[in-house]
């Protein structure tokens, strides 16, 4: 079996741990170094390197494919829900042009009564919120 090399760093615990479980629905085995002692005393993570994620060095090239390929189906997962068929108001949100938006009544209204005429809305995609 080859040495554990180190693959990449983190400021976070959280962001080390979505990579290492990426790659390993990929079956690629990962271990997160310094993870502990960092959470226990942050001042210490410049002087250990931060939290390391680390594989080993015959899986170095395949676990970078797995979390650019991860990176790519994220940004498709995004522009699929930009828009959606048949949207329900027939407006987009002013801030990114997404239809993928809903009405917000929570503020401007009474028992279901809408107390003003214009309505307050919120973008599902980057949750701008407008009124229309």
């Amino acid at each position: 079996m080859s040495d554990l090399v180190k693959f990449k760093f983190y400021e976070t615990a959280l962001e080390a741990n979505r990579d290492k479980q990426i790659l390993a629905e990929r079956g690629i085995q990962s271990f997160i170094a310094n993870e502990q002692l960092i959470q226990s005393d942050w001042l210490l993570s410049q002087a250990v390197g931060g939290i390391q994620l680390q594989v080993f060095e015959e899986d170095v090239e395949k676990a970078k494919q797995a979390l650019e390929d991860y990176k790519e189906n994220e940004k498709y997962s995004l522009e699929v829900e930009h828009t959606i068929k048949d949207p329900k108001f027939d407006f987009v949100c002013p801030k990114c042009g997404s239809n993928h938006i809903y009405r917000d009544d929570s503020a401007t209204s009474f028992f279901g009564i809408s107390l003003l005429t214009s309505h307050t809305f919120v973008c599902y995609y980057c949750e701008n919120v407008f009124t229309h």
